[in-house]
């Protein structure tokens, strides 16, 4: 098992606030070493607790204004290619396999409420052995950052 201190954790808390600061602006607000925090942040990479460094787009500023959350049912015969076709949808941000009366929730991001009706009706309903979808828009949504701790040994 990995063994992760309070260090590594606010190396995570602040990467995942800002993955982009620098090491010496990083190293101030946690109060250690720059040599230190980078060969930390190294050692989170290789042991995988990090997987990787991307960036967060603003897709409104695209056009992508409408989000959505399409439930879908699917005959148990298909769920493997299902899923697979999930995933290969360009408009599709996260999909889940899921317990409930969903087998799979997708989000969706699209321009226009039409936009969206033709990726539910058009791409979705025409996946071979999706049964049935549902979908709920967003009217707002929020995130937050993961308060990362220590689990006590």
């Amino acid at each position: 098992m990995n063994k992760f201190d309070d260090t590594d954790m606010k190396i995570l808390k602040e990467l995942v606030e800002n993955a982009g600061q620098s090491i010496p602006k990083l190293s101030r607000k946690i109060q250690v070493n720059p040599s230190v925090t980078y060969s930390r942040i190294k050692r989170l990479v290789r042991r995988g607790l990090i997987k990787k460094f991307t960036v967060e787009v603003n897709e409104e500023l695209l056009g992508l204004k409408v989000q959505a959350y399409v439930g879908v049912n699917a005959d148990a015969k298909y769920r493997d290619s299902v899923l697979k076709s999930l995933l290969d949808l360009e408009e599709a941000r996260n999909v889940s396999e899921v317990t409930g009366r969903f087998d799979f929730l997708v989000t969706v991001k699209s321009k226009t409420l039409e936009e969206l009706h033709n990726i539910v009706s058009g791409q979705i309903g025409n996946i071979q052995g999706v049964v049935h979808t549902e979908t709920f828009i967003a009217m707002r949504t929020g995130s937050r950052s993961p308060a990362y701790t220590v689990a006590p040994a």
